[in-house]
């Protein structure tokens, strides 16, 4: 009887540690723990699409052309080299350059998916800030992952939160970019 004793209490204890253990863990991370972004700013994000006539004022290219699949654009492939301003204006200084791709990738809405870097060189900022994920248009806000970066921006974190500032037909759109980054070195 006392061996069948000295397990219950073996097994009693184990357990014992077991659900201290587990209740001194830190809760997991997630969104509602946040702390306040590292930095913050808000940029925009000026796109002017080739027209095939207006090489001059281009800044964005289709590499591919949509498909025949649906009338959203699906499968056409943009390449960018775009300015970033401080302000809603085209003709404001740039602060950065967006450089990357986005191509449509739903047959059913707009919807696009960005993969590209913000490439600083003023005397503010200097390095890059990678940006990727997917942009479904027709949401008054979304959220894209703020994955890394140089210099200034070494190693860093966090959300980039577009919001469609102006459209104007197919060739020219503007987004607001509220950049927030919640790992900084």
């Amino acid at each position: 009887m006392t061996m069948l004793v000295v397990k219950c209490y073996s097994i009693i204890l184990f357990f014992l540690i077991i659900s201290v253990y587990v209740s001194s863990a830190k809760p997991s991370s997630n969104h509602k723990n946040i702390k306040a972004p590292c930095k913050r700013f808000v940029l925009y994000y000026h796109d002017i699409l080739f027209n095939g006539t207006d090489a001059a004022n281009a800044t964005s290219a289709a590499a591919a052309n949509a498909t025949l699949l649906g009338n959203f654009s699906f499968g056409q492939l943009v390449v960018f080299d775009d300015p970033m301003t401080k302000d809603n204006h085209l003709l404001s200084p740039p602060v950065a350059r967006a450089q990357g791709f986005y191509f449509y990738d739903m047959k059913s809405t707009y919807n696009a998916w960005f993969a590209y870097t913000l490439i600083f060189n003023s005397s503010e900022h200097r390095g890059t800030i990678n940006i990727m994920g997917a942009d479904m248009m027709m949401e008054k806000t979304r959220d894209l992952s703020v994955v890394g970066g140089t210099g200034d921006f070494f190693l860093t974190r966090g959300i980039a939160t577009f919001t469609t500032d102006t459209l104007q037909g197919f060739y020219y759109f503007r987004l607001k970019m509220d950049i927030k980054l919640y790992e900084c070195y």
